[in-house]
C-alpha cells in the first residue's frame, strides 16, 4: 500500500533534524531542467506567474539562483521534514521514530511541481512551484504535461514494492491531476473528511489538509498494510461514517469543534 500526498507553500529549513537519514530525488535531470528556465525569470515575472506578492516573487527568484546540484546534508534538507503547510502540522514528522521513517520511506510519497514525486528522506532545497502553475517550457505548455507519465510510472513501480496494489490518495485535486488513473496499476483509495458545521456535515478545507496528515501519520506509526484498516481512523475526533460512504471515497466525519 501506498499513499500521496501534496507538498505545502510554507517552508522550515531550520528546526533541528528528527534524523539525518536521506535520500536523492528520482528525478533531479528533470528538475534540473526546470530549474534551467526558471533560472531565466525576473522577480516580477515570477510574481505573476505565480500570481503573489513582489516579495514573495523575489524569495523564489533567490531561491532559484541558489538551486544547485549535488544535494547533501548541507545545502538541502529531508522533504517531510522541509515541508510545514497544514498537512504536515497534522503529520508531525518531527515525532517520528527510526522505525517510522523507515515505514514512510516505502509507503509515503510527495507530489511535488519541481520535484515529480518525493520520498519522504528525498533531499530539497527550497522552492515554491505549485503543480497547477501555468509555467510553459521547453518541452511542454504546462506542469502537468511536463511530468506527463513520468510519476504514474514510478509510483507503479513503488506501489508493486510495497506489497499491496492499494493506492490511498490523501493528496489535493491539484496535485492528483498529474496522476495518469487509466495508466496506474492499483486500486485507489480517498479519505474524505467532514466536519459537523451549521447542521450538516461539510469539507473545511484547513481541517481536512490537517486530517490528510494524520491518517497519513496513523498509517505510519501503526505499519498499516491494508486499506481496510484505514477505518478504525479515530483520530481527533474523526470516525469512519458507512452511510456516507460512496465508493472509493471513503468518509470520516467530525461533530462539531
Amino acid at each position: 500500500m501506498l499513499m500521496v500526498i501534496s507538498p505545502a507553500k510554507t517552508l522550515d529549513f531550520d528546526s533541528p533534524l528528527a534524523t539525518t537519514k536521506n535520500s536523492q530525488p528520482r528525478f533531479l535531470d528533470q528538475s534540473q531542467q526546470l530549474i534551467n528556465e526558471l533560472q531565466k525569470l525576473a522577480p516580477h515575472d515570477i510574481s505573476n506567474l505565480m500570481s503573489v506578492s513582489d516579495k514573495i516573487g523575489t524569495l523564489n527568484f533567490d531561491r532559484f539562483q541558489a538551486w544547485q546540484l549535488p544535494f547533501d546534508q548541507d545545502n538541502a534538507r529531508a522533504a517531510v521534514l522541509a515541508f510545514k503547510g497544514d498537512v504536515y502540522t497534522g503529520m508531525q514528522a518531527e515525532s517520528f521514530n527510526a522505525g517510522d521513517f523507515t515505514f514512510a520511506q516505502k509507503h509515503l510519497r510527495i507530489l511535488s511541481g519541481l520535484y515529480g514525486l518525493l520520498r519522504p528522506l528525498d533531499l530539497m532545497q527550497p522552492y515554491r512551484l505549485e503543480m497547477g502553475t501555468k509555467f510553459a517550457n521547453k518541452s511542454a505548455k504546462n506542469l502537468y504535461e511536463f511530468w506527463d507519465n513520468k510519476i504514474t510510472d514510478v509510483l507503479n513501480q513503488d506501489i508493486k514494492k510495497s506489497g499491496n496494489k492499494v493506492l490511498v490518495n490523501l493528496a489535493s485535486n491539484e496535485y492528483f491531476k498529474s496522476v495518469q488513473l487509466k495508466q496506474l496499476d492499483a486500486d485507489m483509495v480517498t479519505p474524505v473528511f467532514k466536519d459537523f458545521k451549521n447542521g450538516k456535515y461539510k469539507i473545511i478545507s484547513f481541517y481536512a489538509k490537517k486530517a490528510r496528515g494524520m491518517m497519513a501519520a496513523y498509517i505510519i506509526k501503526n505499519k498499516i498494510t491494508k486499506a481496510d484498516d484505514l477505518k478504525s481512523f479515530n483520530v481527533d475526533g474523526y470516525n469512519f461514517n458507512s452511510e456516507m460512504t460512496v465508493g472509493t471515497d471513503w468518509v470520516f466525519t467530525r461533530e462539531e469543534q
